[in-house]
């Protein structure tokens, strides 16, 4: 072994397994369909992960649809595993419908799990000891000459380790004189720490130094990710777990960190610096397709791991990024970003005016003014962490820079319930390029209403305007104490296909935030895709 720049230990190449096909979706809330498995399963491919659990062929059709259907995929880097128990008892693995079933998937990889700790096996099995470990030996055996990769996952193998280790070890040597290629020892339970789980693993391998071991945690403990990386410490190289940690109750160990640390941190090969890249858009297209929100605070990838808030954070990254981040966000296919709020100082401000393309002195009195105008108004509930399209427009006031698209706006929402109906119109009065316009439309609700209707007036002058929509609305009570009287933040993401953005307002009339947050997402949009114009004055309205 070496030591890397970092000065943690070198390992050698460690192979990844992903379950999250199977074992994520045990997850409360999650269901991915066959078809879904196969897209995921793509991109699991193009990361360069090495197997792929497509689930358990005997327990239900979904699984047995996506082999077929993986099948007609040609992966350039993966391995598809099936993944099944050990033999029946009362069966001959010849005879049993689930080791069969195995088979006739066709997978190169079979996953077998079997009893690691004599409880299970005489309160669960209730079988012998020495029948269990027969059914260990015979079901690897089987596969192994029918031309399998086998993995034999050690079920509850540390627990079981620390009330009978002569047994639980006796289970694994089973497996490893039947062939299995790898030895994976699962910590089913979730309750165990780094410490415990580190001398386990290098207990086992001065016992078996020549078996390939493996580690499968779960997160109920808090220590998923950290147990499977002091398994790796110890001696494991197989490593085996799920996109964003999704699996049953607190979830399994988590990959995308994982992945991040075996190659940063400890130095090891698994999929390189090329596809470490692809880390962020693995994360969110695996949570776009389970219908789960993105973590913001995922360590690595979510959106806020690279993001600072504190004015003396920011001073001190923008002059050397190793300040205040452990790497590169770019490593990861993260990036860095400058949050402003009533924290923020000069820093952040000078940074995202350099990102706006405005070039302002330090000491420019404009910069003054915009940090005094945000503490105002997140004083009085305004947030521009999410809204940073509002903050730009609020910078390119301050600076004379934002164009006038409309002006003078008024607006009346019409809101009749009928019954089995609800009748709702919303009509505007707007002047744009000195043109009155004043018209109505109705919509599926008060704000889809008031939407329409702007759009409407601006339809003439700024067609593309259709080409924006609204992705996300957001409403915040901001205290609660104050009951209906009290104020209301909104917040909407809105696109154009390509980009998203967020933007804000606040007030104790919901309708009037709703509109401040639309306004700013309009005018937002036609000053990037518009022929700008030289603001005479800005477009608060």
């Amino acid at each position: 072994m070496t030591v890397s720049k970092r000065g943690t230990t070198s390992l050698k190449s460690v192979a990844l397994y992903d379950t999250t096909l199977r074992d994520g979706t045990q997850a409360e809330g999650i269901a991915i369909s066959a078809d879904d498995k196969v897209l995921i399963s793509k991109k699991l491919d193009e990361l360069g992960v090495h197997y792929i659990e497509g689930g358990w062929p005997g327990s239900n059709p979904n699984s047995i649809e996506f082999f077929n259907n993986i099948a007609k995929v040609k992966l350039s880097f993966s391995k598809i595993a099936a993944f099944g128990s050990t033999r029946h008892a009362k069966n001959t693995c010849a005879h049993d419908p689930n080791i069969q079933a195995l088979i006739d998937v066709k997978t190169p990889v079979v996953t077998i799990f079997g009893k690691s700790w004599d409880l299970h096996v005489r309160d669960a099995l209730r079988i012998s000891l020495e029948q269990n470990l027969e059914m260990i030996e015979d079901t690897v055996a089987y596969l192994n000459k029918k031309g399998k990769e086998v993995i034999y996952d050690a079920e509850h193998f540390f627990d079981a380790f620390k009330r009978n280790t002569d047994y639980a070890v006796a289970t694994i040597l089973a497996a490893e004189r039947a062939g299995a290629d790898c030895i994976c020892l699962c910590e089913t339970n979730g309750g165990a720490i780094p410490s415990e789980v580190g001398s386990i693993v290098a207990e086992v391998k001065r016992r078996l130094p020549s078996a390939l071991l493996g580690i499968h945690t779960h997160n109920d403990s808090g220590c998923g990710i950290a147990n499977t990386l002091a398994a790796v410490e110890n001696g494991a190289t197989h490593v085996q777990g799920t996109i964003n940690g999704y699996g049953e109750r607190c979830g399994n160990a988590n990959l995308i960190p994982i992945i991040a640390n075996l190659e940063l941190k400890l130095g090891c090969t698994c999929v390189g610096a090329k596809r470490l890249k692809k880390l962020g858009e693995i994360s969110r297209y695996v949570a776009e397709i389970a219908n789960q929100v993105p973590d913001e605070r995922a360590p690595y990838v979510g959106r806020s791991a690279f993001a600072h808030k504190g004015g003396i954070h920011v001073s001190a990254v923008v002059r050397n990024s190793e300040t205040y981040e452990h790497i590169s966000p770019e490593l990861v296919g993260n990036a860095r970003r400058v949050l402003v709020s009533d924290q923020s100082g000069r820093s952040n401000l000078i940074v995202k005016m350099k990102e706006l393309g405005i070039k302002v002195d330090s000491n420019s009195p404009e910069l003054g003014n915009v940090l005094k105008k945000i503490k105002e108004m997140e004083n009085h509930g305004y947030e521009f962490e999410a809204a940073e399209a509002s903050f730009v427009l609020l910078v390119q006031e301050a600076f004379g820079k934002l164009p006038v698209y409309f002006e003078n706006v008024s607006w009346r929402i019409l809101d009749e319930f009928l019954e089995n109906s609800d009748f709702v119109q919303a009509m505007v009065k707007m002047k744009i390029r000195g043109k009155d316009f004043h018209t109505a439309a109705e919509g599926d609700g008060p704000f889809n209403a008031l939407d329409n209707a702007v759009r409407k007036a601006l339809r003439e002058f700024y067609p593309e305007i259709d080409k924006m929509k609204l992705v996300d609305y957001k409403v915040r009570v901001l205290n609660s104490k104050e009951a209906t009287a009290d104020a209301v933040r909104v917040l909407i993401f809105s696109s154009d296909g390509k980009n998203t953005w967020g933007t804000v307002g606040v007030s104790t009339n919901i309708l009037e935030a709703s509109w401040f947050a639309l306004r700013d997402s309009i005018v937002y949009f036609l000053s990037r895709t518009h022929k700008k114009r030289k603001a005479s004055k800005t477009a608060n309205a």
